[in-house]
């Protein structure tokens, strides 16, 4: 199948920098890369609002309409959100498909997910997202068809009455609760073998799998693309003292993530709610990656995990010659693909983490060998000796502030 030739279109309003507004061309460009599709033109035009009715101007509608003949244009995305009305207005205009950012965000997700749990959250956003705007859809909905913007719910469902896809997103909310409860039972099980959680977290195509993959020794998907991975994985890693932690993937930020896809992928990023530190991980070689750890910093902010303790990862030092200056701080500068920075990357944990921790010393008997696998395995040791007039083993290193040490008593 050949790729579909895209034409998009954005407005920049007066309180929008040029450089977030370059840089949200520039991601649209990469989405729609990503989507399967090629980028013809990128039309933009400067206005104090958006127009309520066809979103762009007069003189521009006419424009695209003739780049859209030029250019066998497919598919229209507009950097926006559209609203019911814009989307129909502008398919009687144009005569060819029209999606707007969030349906083509949706639809990238649509492709990606994997899991029983991806694929209800994707198919959930979806038709919340589409509910109201089945109007604004024109000839599109009634054929069926495929191509960008397409993927996920069919167009039959989309056609059928409200009534229908009001039914269906009662029958995946419920579906869901149940996936949501299994997931929290998952957890509790964690929290109560005391699993110290480490989320990777970050913008999009940062590099966070290739991290997660050369530090498990694992294979979820790599790929030079938006939202290469959507469903979180979880696998165990040791650091250099020996203290075990669970890893967890997580699905990639980018800035005006639709904020029914951000509901309905709840609880996915809770996984980042629940972790015990993050590593949010930065492509230092993008030219907007100050605007990118932005965007990272208010999403925490908003799943109310800011105050959770983070080393920012700095990744891809190797693809840039200039110097940059950290914005966050503990910080470390990699490149995920040198073995040499990884093993780094796992002392500056451990030395973060005895920042954040207390220190403790501990005397334990020999035969209570349990208690000193457990303080190996739970706790940063950093001094290891045996006592032979007092016949006992002294431990001394870190742990973390919650943990009571209960498990070093006698068995």
């Amino acid at each position: 199948m050949s790729e579909e030739r895209i034409l998009i279109i954005a407005v920049k309003k007066p309180e929008q920098k040029d450089e977030r507004f370059q840089s949200s061309l520039e991601e649209l460009i990469s989405l729609g890369k990503t989507a399967g599709g090629t980028v013809e033109r990128v039309i933009t035009q400067n206005r104090t609002r958006i127009h309520p009715a066809t979103y762009i101007g007069e003189g521009k509608m006419e424009e695209i309409k003739r780049d859209v003949k030029n250019f066998d244009i497919d598919l229209i995305i507009s950097n926006d959100e559209l609203s019911p009305g814009q989307l129909r207005n502008l398919n009687n205009y144009f005569g060819v498909r029209i999606i707007d950012r969030s349906q083509l965000i949706l639809d990238i997700f649509a492709g990606r997910a994997k899991t029983k749990e991806g694929k209800l959250q994707v198919e959930l956003a979806q038709l919340e997202y589409m509910l109201p705007r089945l109007g604004g859809q024109g000839v599109e909905l009634s054929r069926l068809g495929g191509g960008i913007g397409t993927r996920g719910p069919g167009e039959t469902k989309l056609e059928s009455d409200r009534r229908h896809i009001r039914n269906r997103i009662t029958e995946i909310k419920r579906r869901l609760k149940l996936v949501v409860k299994q997931r929290e039972q998952y957890r509790k099980r964690r929290k109560l073998n005391a699993a110290f959680q480490i989320a990777i977290v970050g913008y999009t195509n940062a590099g966070k799998s290739t991290i997660f993959n050369r530090l498990t020794s694992s294979d979820s998907l790599e790929e030079n693309q938006l939202f290469a991975t959507l469903d979180p994985l979880t696998r165990k890693i040791n650091l250099p003292s020996g203290f075990q932690a669970l890893l967890t993937d997580t699905v990639g930020f980018i800035q005006d993530l639709p904020t029914a896809l951000i509901a309905s992928f709840r609880s996915t990023l809770e996984e980042v709610n629940e972790a015990d530190f993050l590593l949010h991980v930065v492509d230092v070689s993008q030219e907007n990656q100050v605007e990118q750890q932005k965007t990272v910093m208010k999403l925490l902010e908003e799943l109310d995990a800011k105050s959770i303790p983070m080393l920012t990862v700095y990744n891809k030092r190797d693809l840039t010659e200039e110097d940059v200056i950290p914005l966050q701080h503990p910080y470390i500068f990699i490149s995920a693909y040198e073995s040499e920075d990884l093993e780094k990357l796992l002392y500056k944990i451990e030395s973060v983490l005895r920042e954040l921790w207390e220190e403790y010393s501990v005397e334990i008997e020999p035969e209570n060998g349990n208690a000193l696998v457990k303080l190996e395995r739970n706790t940063i040791v950093t001094d290891k000796q045996f006592d032979e007039d007092e016949n006992k083993y002294i431990i001394q290193g870190y742990k973390n502030i919650n943990d009571p040490l209960i498990y070093i008593t006698k068995n």
